[in-house]
């Protein structure tokens, strides 16, 4: 049974970090093939997993209508999409990446996002763990119905706007009814000791909080050598931290 794990939180809280991190656990765990789902606009999980990212779902819609969705002679629509969207699988050891792109442009996409949907869905299963990188109005995560996430980290810095970031994707849960078996906080580039004010108003959103992932000096050295994340040592603080993270959906 494929484990999905989901990331959400404010822009600049790291949560695309924490998400590569992930990748590079259940890869390393041997809970492969993993697939990476990076559903941020501002798309840059590629980057942070080491990979060229070239074309995305959503260059692949805006063609899809520039072409006024005409198809090869003998193939549907949906057979049509699907062959474009393999083309932009992007093949890693141990895992694949989908890149999401840019959101929907004027028009209606009804048609081709229930496509997008049935493939994502579909390409699921054939992998043994998904990590999807959200933006924080957990568009993707909203529009997933067919299958239950595992865990979701909703991911802050050490700030109090981070914190009310994550409460109002708490929120938005809730409204959604979303099949979540288990959620919680992670702060990220946390202190030793968290403020007193800070843990009062987690308190009063009411999450759990999951854990903590220290600053790490590696990741700056890291992204100015444009190295991914799977270069890092086994023994730097963020690998550490968000392996302990990990270790419930890798048992």
């Amino acid at each position: 049974m494929t484990k999905i794990l989901a990331v959400a939180g404010k822009g600049g809280t790291g949560k695309t970090t924490l998400a590569a991190l992930a990748v590079r656990s259940f890869v390393r765990g041997g809970r492969t093939p993993v697939l990476a789902i990076d559903a941020d606009p501002n798309s840059n999980l590629g980057e942070s997993l080491g990979v060229v990212v070239d074309r995305t779902i959503g260059d692949t819609r805006e063609d899809f209508f520039e072409q006024k969705g005409s198809v090869p002679a003998g193939m549907s629509k949906e057979s049509y999409l699907d062959m474009r969207l393999n083309q932009i699988l992007i093949e890693a050891i141990g895992y694949d990446l989908l890149v999401m792109g840019r959101q929907e442009g004027p028009g209606c996409y009804c048609f081709i996002n229930n496509i997008l949907r049935s493939y994502s869905e579909r390409l699921a299963d054939n992998y043994k763990a998904l990590v999807v990188d959200n933006e924080a109005g957990m568009e993707h995560i909203s529009r997933r119905t067919t299958y239950k996430i595992d865990t979701l980290w909703m991911v802050t810095d050490h700030s109090l706007r981070g914190l009310r970031a994550v409460k109002r994707i708490h929120e938005l849960i809730q409204s959604l009814k979303l099949r979540i078996e288990s959620r919680g906080v992670v702060v990220n580039r946390a202190p030793a000791t968290l403020d007193p004010v800070f843990t009062a108003e987690l308190q009063e959103i009411g999450l759990p909080l999951l854990g903590t992932v220290p600053e790490d000096s590696n990741l700056g050295v890291y992204d100015m050598e444009r190295r991914g994340l799977f270069d890092l040592p086994n023994d730097s603080v963020s690998v550490r931290a968000v392996q302990t993270l990990m270790s419930p959906m890798l048992s």
